[in-house]
């Protein structure tokens, strides 16, 4: 008896958000992901019941442009577990274990019910160190008294109200996916991303205020509290502070560079085996796999700095060389040292004050070259991965343009034949694609960017907009034109 055979009365049953029965409209398209975006910055700013706020270590703090989420909220597992659960299932995937054939009807309803019941079992594995080892979450032992439930059934119930937080973010994603425009973690991403830039311009911390806000202030309301932007002196350093400036450039170039890299394809002539004149083109853009798999790096560096988390705060004779770390919550030693990647200038950049002591020069160019090794040929892995699993490989692509009666001029119109050509090109831009955006995480991490958003997470909300805005344009042109549905299979 197989596995499949095992796990499908329970793959099968997994609560799943039903597809529309037909074309839904492009408003309500909008206002789906308006009202369910509403509702996750809703509960980004909802604190478990029981919990002490404002305390506690944020371990995903360096990572939450690209996980979203919200430390000290129900979401404060963010989409870590869904990009987990996709890592762990294309590993999987890519070496053949599972042994499911997602053109098959039958193995796509056990492939999204074993990607549920994954998600839900890391959202458990994920919040319960968070919330009872009492380093990130703790719990306020006047709530446990008040109820009589103890300072272990107060963390209970902040671990339960976590729990559903990232059940929901999961089924809020399927549903953006199904009935609204683009997908929930990318949505997600764009949202944390740009509360973070706007919180880099306007945040009000400087002046008293926390909470919703970060913990830095930002670049003008931060220079009209410790001074006039108005006068000679203000306007000085709202333009010509280097960190400014630097963050400024970065941030600026990061949005071109990626807009320029998305339009940067190799167009393969199409043609219609029986009408003639009917043409086309099958573009290969330079980020194929889009910026996507960055996020299955980054979640799989998180995961690593989260186990050095939970061994520093719960194994006390934990040997220096693994790892040692400082009042921040951040190691300043040490193999964890080595492998947490730069997420700010402030991180290398010396002549700042800000680095440690104990941190010698040739440790931090080791971590900048681990991490710039990581990123890129992480980025490249991963990215062919995503490829051969998302059905963008030669052999798919050339099985799609033979379905739809498409064919390449001067060749056999042969699925065999087309994969030929298509291997020309798509393995090669994939892994310098891949590669490429990695570079491109790592330099604007160093550099650093307004409102202190990771490289990688600015990468993912730019390529994620552009993405959106061809979706939405797409959607546009189905509307006025009903019977391009027909043609796109969305009737």
């Amino acid at each position: 008896m197989s596995w499949k055979e095992v796990a499908e009365p329970v793959l099968t049953r997994m609560p799943v958000v039903d597809r529309p029965a037909g074309h839904v409209p492009f408003k309500r398209k909008l206002a789906w992901t308006a009202g369910i975006l509403i509702v996750y910055f809703f509960l980004t700013n909802i604190n478990p019941f029981g919990l002490v706020a404002g305390q506690g270590t944020d371990f995903f703090g360096q990572f939450r442009s690209v996980l979203a989420g919200e430390h000290g909220s129900l979401l404060q597992v963010g989409i870590g577990p869904i990009v987990t659960a996709s890592i762990v299932l294309q590993l999987l995937g890519g070496a053949n274990l599972l042994g499911l054939d997602t053109n098959d009807p039958r193995d796509q309803v056990l492939y999204q019910g074993l990607q549920k019941l994954l998600v839900i079992i890391v959202t458990a594995l994920t919040a319960a160190p968070m919330v009872f080892t009492g380093e990130f979450l703790p719990a306020d032992p006047a709530v446990g008294e008040a109820l009589g439930i103890g300072g272990f059934g107060v963390e209970l119930l902040i671990f339960t109200q976590v729990f559903i937080g990232g059940v929901l973010i999961l089924f809020m994603d399927e549903i953006v996916s199904k009935w609204g425009v683009g997908s929930g973690v990318g949505l997600f991403i764009i949202a944390a991303v740009s509360q973070q830039i706007i919180g880099g311009f306007f945040s009000f911390s400087a002046l008293g205020t926390s909470g919703f806000f970060a913990s830095w202030y930002g670049i003008i309301i931060g220079e009209i509290a410790l001074g006039s932007p108005f006068t000679a002196e203000g306007l000085q350093n709202l333009l010509f502070d280097p960190g400014n400036v630097l963050a400024l450039f970065t941030t600026v170039f990061i949005f071109g560079i990626v807009v320029y890299a998305e339009s940067v394809r190799v167009e393969i002539p199409l043609s219609h085996a029986r009408v003639k004149g009917a043409r086309g083109r099958f573009p290969v853009k330079l980020i194929y796999a889009s910026v996507l798999p960055m996020i299955l790096v980054r979640a799989l560096q998180a995961n690593i700095q989260f186990i050095g988390q939970i061994l520093s705060s719960q194994w006390a004779g934990m040997p220096e060389w693994l790892g040692v770390y400082g009042d921040q919550g951040e190691p300043v030693s040490g193999v964890f040292y080595y492998l947490n990647p730069i997420q700010r200038r402030e991180e290398w950049m010396w002549f700042l004050g800000e680095i440690p002591a104990t941190v010698e020069p040739w440790m931090i160019t080791v971590r900048i070259i681990i991490d710039l090794t990581f990123m890129v040929i992480g980025g490249a892995i991963f990215a062919i991965f995503w490829v051969e699993t998302t059905g963008m490989g030669p052999e798919a692509t050339a099985k799609q343009i033979q379905n739809s009666g498409m064919q390449i001029p001067g060749f056999r119109r042969n699925p065999q034949v087309v994969e030929k050509v298509m291997e020309r090109y798509i393995p090669q831009v994939t892994v310098i694609g891949g590669a490429l955006v990695g570079l491109l995480a790592v330099m604007a991490n160093l550099l650093g960017t307004i409102g202190q958003v990771s490289g990688t997470g600015l990468l993912l909300a730019v390529s994620i907009t552009y993405k959106l805005y061809e979706e939405i344009a797409e959607e546009q042109l189905m509307e006025m034109h009903p019977m391009m549905r027909q043609m796109f299979g969305n009737e």
